[in-house]
């Protein structure tokens, strides 16, 4: 096996190879860290390289092999965390200027999951100020590129989790998702991104436990990679109020087909803009759910657009955590993200507590709609990757999609925010290509805690439609 061919083995490969003592987790590290040392002054996908931390990482899961202690499917695998998530002794910078040089002395709740499980922690990936937006560019440095168009965003904000990944630069990465923040760079990328339920994966620590909007997630190549690493992830945590119990294994619900299910494509949920090339890519995968043994239905789910009191809530929340901030600093907040602060602060706890009761009545017309069907199928992203470079105003990215204007970041979440608001489980899978080259994800939405489910439909239609082979042209 080349190295190449190394960087690109899935986390479960590498894992029966490392347990049947043909590969040695060290041989892996040093290939992956080669490979990040050479392209991500490219594509900026890490903003904190640990390469010490890895080998010793993988020095002691290459002993554990040699004397049959391995603690699971994970130890001796190569990740990376989103910058967002707090890491003991790394720096940790939350994609912004007042963290630059942050190292906390406590991890959260992920990190330190995943480092029981024995993963070998790469480093820290790229994200937006406070992941505030669907691209990924910050005041630190360069923009972190998408690998398949290098002019392109890879998405946000677990952007650089989802670049790091489509380039080979580990084979798993963590991501967060508040409002499509996983699926978004997922869908950019060609990888896969899955947002479990709400509470699946504790939040720990949290700015306010109470909002649930807020998602841990990962990022991989293949479902059974995704659902690989969440095994490690999930269970309760008493810390996160809001936390539920651990789900029967992820990685061996991926297994069986899709018959019995019923199976809603929606192209565009009844008020999403969508680019025709998108849709068109998206709607001709969720037409092959039926050779999966799927009854297939084409309907949107008839719930009114959500945008506006999402809107309100999400900038209410942003002004609350960086108010004070943008007044003491203003030229350390971006345009987006201080756009997001003014309209927060022009909102009344009226409005907010309005938005608030059109969020429950919105997650009863959800529930509603998914007792008719198992599983709603959706394009992921309305739209190929845009131009990665910021610019100087607010409105970063496409003003407009399918002919509809899209003048802000919320335009462009439409299939993606609603789950965060029910906190349905929801998975972005590689479904083809723009005439550009350009990937498209299709999302797959399965019922309340069903997450089984979603990643059995995402491994089934990966097995009719696979997708591993295609890797951007980087080397």
């Amino acid at each position: 096996m080349t190295s190449t061919e190394l960087c690109f083995t899935s986390a479960v490969d590498l894992g029966s190879l490392i347990r049947a003592g043909r590969l040695s987790p060290v041989e892996v590290c040093e290939a992956i860290l080669a490979r990040v040392e050479r392209l991500n002054s490219r594509l900026q996908a890490f903003l904190t390289v640990t390469p010490e931390l890895a080998r010793a990482g993988a020095r002691a899961a290459e002993a554990r092999a040699r004397i049959g202690a391995l603690r699971g499917p994970l130890d001796g695998i190569p990740y990376s965390l989103k910058d967002l998530e707090p890491t003991a002794g790394v720096r940790t910078t939350f994609g912004s200027r007042w963290f630059a040089d942050h190292v906390p002395a406590e991890s959260g709740v992920v990190a330190t999951r995943l480092t029981a499980a024995g993963g070998v922690l790469l480093g820290k990936t790229n994200t937006p100020q406070f992941g505030h937006k669907d691209s990924c560019d910050n005041l630190l440095g360069p923009p972190c590129l998408n690998p398949w168009r290098l002019g392109r965003t890879s998405g946000g904000s677990s952007g650089g989790a989802a670049s790091a990944v489509a380039a080979g630069l580990g084979p798993v990465a963590h991501g967060t998702d508040g409002g499509g923040s996983v699926r978004i760079p997922a869908a950019l990328c060609g990888v896969v991104g899955m947002k479990p339920s709400f509470g699946r994966v504790p939040l720990y620590p949290a700015a306010d436990y109470w909002s649930a909007r807020n998602h841990h997630g990962v990022l991989a190549r293949s479902v059974r990679d995704a659902a690989l690493v969440l095994d490690a992830m999930t269970g309760p945590d008493p810390r996160d109020p809001l936390s539920i119990d651990r789900a029967p294994s992820l990685l061996a619900a991926c297994e069986g087909d899709l018959r019995g299910l019923t199976v809603v494509w929606s192209a565009d949920l009844g008020y999403v803009p969508v680019d025709p090339e998108v849709r068109d890519v998206a709607q001709a995968a969720a037409r092959r759910f039926g050779e999966l043994g799927a009854r297939v239905e084409a309907r949107d789910p008839g719930w009114p657009d959500p945008g506006p009191f999402h809107k309100v809530l999400c900038d209410v929340a942003n002004a609350a955590r960086h108010a004070e901030r943008a007044a003491q600093r203003p030229d350390w907040i971006e345009p987006s993200l201080m756009r997001m602060v003014e309209d927060g602060l022009r909102a009344s706890g009226v409005d907010h507590a309005r938005a608030s009761a059109a969020r429950s009545v919105f997650y009863d017309r959800a529930h509603r709609f998914f007792e008719t069907c198992d599983l709603l199928v959706t394009p992921q992203q309305p739209v190929g990757a845009w131009c990665a470079d910021p610019g100087p105003g607010p409105h970063q990215g496409p003003t407009s999609i399918g002919g509809r204007a899209t003048p802000s970041i919320f335009d462009r979440l439409g299939f993606t925010f609603p789950f965060n608001l029910t906190g349905h489980p929801a998975i972005s899978v590689p479904c083809g290509f723009t005439a550009e080259g350009l990937p498209v994800g299709l999302q797959i939405v399965g019922r309340w805690r069903a997450d089984g489910a979603v990643l059995r439909a995402a491994a089934a239609f990966e097995a009719l439609q696979p997708w591993a082979g295609c890797r951007p042209t980087l080397d």
